[in-house]
């Protein structure tokens, strides 16, 4: 006969026996309760209160469609002439520091990417400032100084909504057709498939990759600097002031600066780490 042990069980273990039992007893209280009130009770007691619920809260307690209405029509001008400014420079090309022959290959690239990101954070913004200015003239009181003054806003930013939305990657339309797109990708797995029939071809495919790697991180870095510096000049200040003139709106849209500096840290990764790990695990063995 097997021997039995009285060992205990490890402490995770426990816990997690613990954790399992107490999920278990959390739903058969919502299921046992007698009223959709109690329910919701125990729903919301189980979820707890967070950032969201908080914010829910604030924002309930302050119905006031303007915050600072002797404010607002001025802070609207200004946000209307700040997006006027960006559209008119915010794509335009940035001033490079000196790179050789492939000066203008990185002007296009940087200018590629500081459109997509300046054109997409317009776009953004005056369609959230137009469905704000929507909610809260559907909020104010029929034709108080609050109601006319949004409705008016309102009628701004429909008018010039269409202006200000263009299409945030400059490249000819035949460029992002599927038939060229599906060529580039053929002729470019041809080569892949071409290389990586000998070792030679595999370390020079491994450097090509990495240069290109390495090229794509500065260009995200320094688009994303260029754009980040002009949505800050342009719109930041103005953008905030008419938030805090509204109230209770939540935060600011952010762009995407930042999300492309994160890509330009991942492509530098895969340039200097990854790849030279790879060819080293590969000739290793």
């Amino acid at each position: 006969m097997g021997e039995t042990t009285n060992e205990p069980l490890p402490a995770n273990a426990c816990e997690d026996e613990e954790s399992l039992l107490l999920d278990r007893i959390d739903a058969l209280r919502v299921l046992r309760a007698d009223s959709d009130e109690q329910k919701s009770a125990l729903l919301e007691e189980i979820g707890g209160s967070g950032k969201a619920e908080q914010d829910l809260v604030t924002e309930l307690s302050k119905p006031l469609p303007l915050w600072r209405p002797d404010r607002f029509e001025e802070a609207h001008r200004l946000m209307m002439r700040s997006l006027e400014v960006l559209d008119r420079n915010g794509a335009r090309p940035a001033k490079m520091p000196r790179l050789g022959p492939l000066s203008p290959v990185a002007q296009w690239a940087v200018q590629q990417v500081n459109r997509w990101i300046v054109k997409s954070h317009q776009n953004t913004l005056i369609d959230r400032v137009r469905k704000l200015y929507e909610r809260r003239e559907a909020n104010a009181v029929w034709g108080s100084d609050e109601h006319r003054m949004l409705r008016r806003a309102r009628i701004n930013a429909v008018q010039v909504e269409q202006g200000f939305k263009g299409k945030a990657l400059g490249l000819p339309t035949f460029l992002l057709g599927g038939a060229f797109f599906s060529g580039v990708v053929g002729g470019i797995q041809s080569l892949v498939r071409s290389a990586l029939d000998s070792r030679l071809g595999i370390v020079l495919f491994s450097i090509v990759l990495g240069l290109i790697m390495a090229g794509l991180a500065w260009v995200a870095l320094y688009a994303a600097s260029v754009s980040r510096r002009r949505i800050r000049l342009a719109v930041d200040q103005p953008l905030k002031a008419l938030y805090e003139t509204i109230g209770a709106c939540g935060s600011p849209p952010k762009d995407q600066s930042y999300n492309f500096a994160i890509f330009a840290i991942v492509f530098t990764a895969l340039a200097w780490i990854v790849i030279p790990l790879a060819l080293w695990l590969l000739f290793k063995g």
